[in-house]
């Protein structure tokens, strides 16, 4: 679990085609390793992905073809930046929201403006994950805790402060850039447990129906 707080820019170092997948070397750029051990999990633009050879300022980790399917890390190339977060301890402080680092989709950055010394960046997300993005709720972007500041239909906008803006990729991101998304591991719960004893037959999502069953709807 993570905590979606960023502690360093890292960049991918190599890519090797290993067995139909491939394993990935990244620098860790100010990122100390010190207290990491193999097996490790490391948030990688918000992908978690296990530590399989660890180095004073890089490691390894093998990349599933499941992984690479649905991230952007299968565009990404040697010398593409990243973003690095270690796995959260029982004594570290909650800054952000709880993060699984179980990439949802895949969105789009749309827009991004000037909001005094904030930038303001739209987001394009997949149509799928439209139900579980709420204004002042939380989402996970390349790794990054952030709140959202208004929703509409599958666009939704976060202001992004100078500080966030120079400790991760967004301050480099630029308008048709493809970013993880993750949603609020409590919004996937819930649908699921809208859904009570019908969930291990039901195959779709949120319907006027499951609503009204759940007595969010007057009929």
């Amino acid at each position: 679990m993570f905590t979606g707080i960023i502690l360093a820019i890292g960049k991918i170092k190599a890519i090797q085609p290993k067995g139909g997948d491939c394993r990935l070397i990244i620098d860790t750029g100010k990122l100390s390793l010190r207290e990491c051990a193999l097996g490790d999990s490391i948030a990688v633009n918000g992908v978690c992905l296990t530590a399989v050879e660890l180095g004073e300022h890089y490691f390894c980790a093998d990349v599933s073809n499941e992984t690479l399917s649905r991230t952007t890390l299968k565009t990404a190339t040697t010398g593409t930046p990243v973003n690095l977060e270690l796995a959260m301890t029982p004594s570290s402080r909650l800054g952000g929201h709880i993060v699984s680092g179980h990439v949802d989709g895949i969105g789009k950055v749309v827009e991004k403006q000037a909001d005094g010394r904030s930038i303001r960046f739209k987001f394009k997300a997949p149509d799928v994950l439209a139900k579980y993005i709420a204004e002042k709720g939380s989402i996970c972007i390349n790794g990054i805790s952030l709140t959202v500041n208004s929703v509409d239909g599958a666009y939704f906008s976060v202001n992004i402060v100078p500080h966030t803006l120079q400790e991760t990729t967004l301050g480099s991101t630029e308008t048709s850039s493809e970013v993880n998304l993750e949603v609020d591991l409590l919004a996937r719960y819930l649908e699921r447990l809208m859904k009570g004893e019908t969930a291990a037959y039901s195959q779709g999502g949120v319907t006027e129906a499951l609503l009204q069953n759940a007595g969010f709807i007057n009929e």
